[in-house]
């Protein structure tokens, strides 16, 4: 990630400048809840910074206009904003939250979820959101790197991404004999001659950093065999949950024989994901399998033709699985969350804010101008406005979801997983084997 400058709102002379946004402007008028009698600051951290909105992140175009948009409906609060970039984000985020010293309304990533809240860093946010108006439209599936005991203690923000898309050639699957692209993995293996008579494979995939086994393929075909309650007692280490159990050792029995079988092109342990998609884009396969930052790229260096006639699909159900289907690996991996030190007025304002910030108001903005999808629902999206690419990504993010294995999972035991699945994928391993090395790691 490039180096950036920190940009930190101070003063107003940094808003004469233009370099950043606050509410500043002394009105008497009231803010929407009708409350507030007199200037009332809150301080705000975030990484949405200017030079993201150049580099053309919806997530943080939508974010920034949001925070204008509660800034305007309360011109008599002073909402002080830090906005660094994303390395140094964490790095002063993470400074703050050792000293107890976060700001009023803060971020949060998953995985510093269960520390936070055993320091005492953060509140649930169950009643908040229940009695919010648009509190029932929120994505219950994202919220769960952010629960602790049932509890939840942040609301998702910024753009959804999966981490597990198919992307297709719809006329050669067509050619192939498929109008729609096929739902179960027995449907697939009937095309591999096919597309092996022309000379391409049928999907591309790169796990040449050992990581996108994990993210882009393991994440969504586990949980097929094992279904979410597997993986939180993994996560939270209940009910004797281990890596060892027969549902995951199916899971990467399946892995290993479909990798096995000629139907990925066949360096995909030495190549990225990088390359895969290129393969796709070059026409050296029906299909690759993917995550979203590789959709983006796609949709931008696919010749014209290639790219209208793609199209978006989940991975097919493999023979045997019968916990969950069409599922994607996807969530949202910050949140923001509340300062427990808050009470009052700035306390209902800072609740005010992390509703609006994460709702409708930011949700309908990054849909109807992007076509990406927040932690709010927004019905009837007008996508007539956008290109067939575009508007099938979009509904394919209607699909459920499942979570990404190593965005929750101890860093430790991913390694020794990613490493091992590598060596299944090439045959030197046996599935068993890699479960029981993911679950002397996980143990240790």
């Amino acid at each position: 990630m490039k180096k950036r400058w920190i940009i930190v709102i101070v003063a107003a002379g940094l808003l004469a400048a233009g370099i950043l946004f606050t509410g500043c402007e002394k009105k008497e008028a009231a803010p929407s809840s009708g409350k507030v009698a007199e200037k009332i600051t809150l301080t705000f951290h975030h990484f949405s910074t200017e030079q993201e909105v150049r580099d053309g992140n919806a997530g943080a175009t939508a974010f920034r206009y949001a925070i204008a948009e509660w800034e305007k409906a309360h011109p008599n609060v002073t909402l002080e904003q830090t906005v660094l970039d994303n390395d140094s984000w964490k790095v002063k985020t993470a400074t703050l939250a050792s000293a107890d010293d976060l700001p009023d309304v803060a971020l949060m990533q998953g995985m510093w979820t269960k520390e936070w809240v055993a320091n005492g860093l953060v509140i649930p946010l169950d009643d908040i959101i229940k009695a919010s108006p648009h509190g029932s439209k929120y994505k219950d599936g994202l919220f769960a790197p952010f629960r602790v005991d049932g509890k939840i203690y942040g609301i998702p923000i910024l753009a959804t991404g999966s981490c597990t898309v198919v992307a297709y050639d719809s006329q050669l699957w067509a050619e192939a004999g498929f109008s729609d692209f096929p739902e179960k993995w027995e449907d697939v293996e009937k095309a591999v001659a096919y597309f092996k008579g022309k000379g391409i494979d049928t999907f591309a995939f790169g796990n040449g950093g050992q990581w996108q086994i994990n993210s882009t393929w393991l994440s969504a075909v586990g949980d097929r065999f094992t279904g979410s309650d597997w993986f939180f007692n993994i996560i939270d280490r209940k009910n004797n949950a281990s890596f060892e159990d027969k549902s995951f050792i199916d899971a990467l029995m399946f892995t290993q024989q479909v990798f096995q079988s000629g139907i990925f092109n066949k360096d995909f342990n030495a190549v990225n994901n990088e390359v895969a998609r290129d393969y796709f884009v070059n026409g050296q396969a029906a299909a690759v399998i993917c995550g979203n930052w590789d959709i983006t790229y796609i949709g931008q260096y696919a010749s014209p033709e290639l790219k209208s006639r793609i199209k978006f699909a989940v991975i097919p159900q493999p023979p045997g699985a019968t916990a969950t289907t069409k599922t994607h690996a996807a969530g949202n991996g910050m949140a923001l969350v509340l300062n427990p030190k808050l009470s009052g007025e700035k306390f209902e304002l800072a609740k005010d804010l992390i509703l609006s910030i994460t709702g409708p108001v930011f949700a309908e903005y990054l849909a109807n101008n992007f076509a990406q999808t927040g932690a709010c629902a927004v019905d009837n999206v007008d996508l007539s406005k956008f290109d067939s690419f575009t508007a099938d990504f979009y509904r394919f993010n209607e699909n459920p979801i499942c979570q990404i294995y190593d965005s929750f999972m101890d860093g430790a035991v991913v390694s020794v997983m990613n490493i091992g699945l590598q060596e299944m994928l090439n045959g030197t391993k046996t599935p068993e084997q890699v479960a029981a090395e993911s679950q002397a790691a996980y143990v240790r």
